[in-house]
């Protein structure tokens, strides 16, 4: 009589998942401190990929609302410069630069803006005086916080519109009181509080007033000190070209055109590269946390020795062992990867919602999170798991 051959020994995958699932339990507190290290990582990654795109999306949009179309045209302030004033008919001459779509401009005014006449006239808190005209706020695409910007009368009637910046320094909070200020020797009434300028933040720190205004009552000489010009978009560089001989035939050299919009695009750029910085040290963390989770795994088949022989003695292959341990690693980093993603995704909405941005998490950040944990989970326990299958029966339950 043939006996009947001994089956071989079969492990299915649920098992296999539920026998790691069974190896993590036993040593708790240790596969949570190896799985914080991944989640930190993944969650160092995500969180700077989603406020990355979330600031870059806000910048893009700031950008877009204001236009990539606006110069600034100023007296170059290098050496050799002239007295930092434009000529008197560059205004009217860059107006007539067909290119030119909207344009206005500021002047000096040698006054202080105080709130009190108590105050001394050395202390100005940082706060300029200059004169406009209507168009500066359609130039500039500002917008109005409170009351109303200059109009026809207040060209040449003493009154004043206030920067951002300028209504916080003086505790002017609204009109409703109809508030005063002390502009030289003379009080102006408010007559509008502006919103910031992204493109123009010097005039966060400024009082305009109507340029015929500055001149027939604060002496200002009317001589434009920084013309803004929206330029035709297709027309842009070329007419940053002429600008300087079109304001100053005389002395071109003297003239310094900018665009305010290039400021915004470096601060990205800028961003970019601290994003990279941020990426590289999310990395560095990553492999940290591989490393322990490969420390963990190794002092596991170290101390579970006895385990791996009773289950070679009753049959389990090396395949099984190898499973086991490999999927011990597995299961261990993506519990770390998925609670850095959720960490880093809570992260940049709270940060996103402290700015005001929208919320964005890039694919990449999510499933490349995910999919970085889980190549840490494989290398870091794949030595562990090819040790561990390679004790023999005899030798491990020696340690039983």
């Amino acid at each position: 009589m043939v006996s009947a051959g001994v089956q071989p020994s079969r492990l299915r995958p649920f098992d296999v998942i539920r026998v790691g699932f069974a190896g993590l339990q036993s040593r708790k507190l240790r596969a949570a401190l190896s799985a914080l290290g991944i989640a930190i990582g993944i969650a160092s990654l995500v969180g700077v990929l989603g406020l990355s795109e979330s600031s870059k999306s806000d910048l893009l949009d700031k950008i877009n609302a204001l236009g990539t179309n606006l110069l600034q045209v100023t007296p170059s302030a290098g050496f050799g410069a002239g007295d930092a004033t434009l000529p008197d008919e560059a205004v009217a001459m860059i107006g007539r630069v067909g290119s030119v779509e909207e344009i206005s401009f500021v002047s000096s005014v040698d006054a202080g803006v105080y709130r009190s006449d108590f105050i001394p006239s050395g202390r100005t808190g940082g706060i300029s005086v200059v004169g406009s005209d209507m168009a500066l706020l359609d130039t500039l695409n500002g917008e109005i916080a409170h009351g109303r910007f200059l109009t026809e009368a207040a060209l040449e009637y003493p009154a004043v519109v206030l920067g951002s910046v300028t209504a916080q320094r003086l505790g002017i909070r609204d009109l409703t009181h109809r508030p005063r200020v002390l502009i030289g020797d003379r009080w102006v009434e408010v007559m509008g509080i502006l919103e910031p300028f992204a493109l123009a933040p010097d005039l966060d720190r400024a009082a305009i007033i109507g340029h015929q205004a500055s001149i027939d009552y604060f002496d200002a000489d009317g001589a434009a000190t920084t013309v803004y010009l929206r330029v035709d978009e297709g027309w842009i560089d070329i007419t940053r070209d002429v600008m300087p001989a079109t304001a100053d035939p005389a002395n071109p050299e003297e003239v310094e055109v900018s665009r305010p919009s290039d400021l915004l695009e470096a601060q990205e750029a800028a961003e970019n590269q601290f994003a990279n910085l941020f990426l590289g040290l999310g990395a560095v963390a990553l492999f940290v946390g591989g490393i322990g989770i490969a420390n963990v795994m190794v002092i596991g088949v170290l101390e579970r020795r006895g385990e791996i022989g009773l289950r070679r003695a009753i049959g389990a292959t090396r395949g099984h062992i190898l499973g086991q341990f490999l999927t011990e690693s597995l299961l261990l980093s993506a519990a770390g990867g998925a609670a850095g993603v959720l960490l880093g995704v809570a992260v940049t909405a709270g940060y996103s919602a402290t700015q005001g941005w929208r919320v964005i998490i890039p694919d990449i950040a999510v499933w490349g999170g995910l999919g970085a944990a889980f190549a840490i989970g494989a290398l870091a326990g794949i030595y562990p798991a090819i040790r561990a299958s390679r004790l023999s029966p005899t030798e491990a339950l020696r340690y039983e």
